[in-house]
Order: C-alpha cells, then structure tokens, then sequence
C-alpha cells in the first residue's frame, strides 16, 4: 500500500511539474488560467475562431499567444512584426508553438491555411528580444513549408527526448507527412 502510495505522489507531482501549456486563449478575448487549484478565467486581446495557441515558460508564466494571424506578448501587446502571419481564421488548427529544440528562447510557430495561400509555414520567436517580451524574426517568417497541407498541424517529443516531428496531413489524401525539427 505505501509503494502504491508514493508512486501515486511522485506521478502527481511529475505531472504538475508541466506547466508550458497553463495559460489558453479562444475566442472573443477569452482565456483560462490553470496555474491555480481552480481554473481562472482571464482576458486577452485576440479574437480567434478556431485554432490559437499559447505557450508558458516552465513555471507557468505567460510567454505569448497567437490566433495564427497575429501573435501578443505577456502584456497583452502585438509582438513586433507580429502581424501578418499566414494562417486560415477558420483552420482548426491555426497555429501550433513549441520550443526550438535545445533553446530556451527561442520558439516556433506553425501555421497552416486550407484557403487562398494554403499550406504548412513557420515562423520563429526570439524572447531574448525586446525587454524579455519577444520579437517575430522578420527573416523567419511565414516560411513555407509545404503548399499541399490540411488544416492539421501538431507535435511529437523525439525519442532523443530533446528533437520533435512536427506531423501533417497532405490536403485531400489519406497520406501524413513529418518533418523532424532539430536546433539546426
């Protein structure tokens, strides 16, 4: 019972330990905040249909937020060159954030688009930039990936546990694609 019991602790406690995804945003300037033993609702700037994305630092802390379309600060401010990303207002999936691999400030966000301009892109941020409040790398934005994308965009930890593939749907087939995303 005791083994039982401690393993039962150790599981929680590895579990709390997660906290990049603690803050979410959608809709209308709606948030939630899960960093506190109830869920807190909070208010952000964006306006989203469908598909934004959100990421924390370790500890929880708001780092930035995008609909795919434009991405704010902690602050609750446009990033510069925040605008313009190229994203579908009404994909299901927007935008997906995750860290680049062995960086702790730099971050990528893919977006995809099944409309006009469709397909997979990426764009990097550096929080390192303006006042710790991060900065859309101009010459890293809305790079193409591939023009032949679903609506469909998430993420898998490599078995290097520091690597991620970043998974696909190829638009109107039965097919996936990955792309294994490393710090080069």
């Amino acid at each position: 019972i005791f083994l039982t019991f401690l393993l039962q602790i150790v599981i929680t406690l590895a579990i709390l330990a997660q906290k990049q995804n603690n803050h979410w945003y959608f809709g209308m300037n709606a948030g939630l905040d899960f960093n506190f033993e109830s869920t807190v609702a909070i208010k952000g700037e964006m306006f989203s249909l469908e598909g934004p994305a959100s990421i924390s630092d370790p500890k929880g802390r708001l780092l930035f937020y995008t609909n795919g379309n434009i991405v704010w600060d902690r602050n609750h401010n446009v990033m510069p060159h925040g605008t313009g990303l190229i994203a579908g207002v009404s994909s299901t999936q927007a935008a997906l954030i995750v860290p680049m691999p062995k960086s702790d400030s730099k971050y990528f966000v893919f977006t995809t688009v099944h409309e006009f301009e469709r397909g997979l892109y990426y764009t990097i941020i550096d929080m390192n930039l303006n006042g710790g409040l991060g900065d859309v790398l101009d010459s890293h934005k809305n790079v193409l990936i591939n023009n032949e994308i679903s609506e469909k965009v998430t993420s898998i930890l490599h078995s290097n546990d520091h690597d991620l593939w970043i998974v696909s749907h190829l638009l109107n087939s039965d097919h996936f694609v990955s792309y294994l995303l490393t710090e080069d």
